[in-house]
């Protein structure tokens, strides 16, 4: 897995608003098992990890690393085989 000081950085505050969660997720599928991003926002993220639940159950691990008032979630994609949903944060 990625380290802290290697992970990708998406700083969704200085993205426009319509663009974020389509570059989040972008990252996120040019992800090979074991690698990670480090999402930064102002707000908890539940919505864009509820659509995460939808879109890639099983496929993805959800860390929050740092909660207000900056967010800072690591984020994730989980080797094959793995069946972790994401929600807890495991993977």
């Amino acid at each position: 897995m990625s380290l802290a000081s290697e992970a990708t950085v998406i700083d969704v505050r200085l993205i426009d608003p319509q663009q974020r969660h389509a570059k989040v997720f972008a990252t996120f599928e040019s992800l090979a098992a074991g690698e990670t991003f480090d999402l930064l926002s102002d707000h908890e993220p539940r919505p864009l990890h509820g659509q995460f639940l939808q879109q890639w159950p099983g496929q993805f691990s959800w860390n929050v690393i740092e909660a207000g008032p900056q967010w800072r979630t690591r984020v994730g994609r989980v080797a094959a085989g793995k069946s972790c949903c994401g929600s807890c944060g495991g993977g």
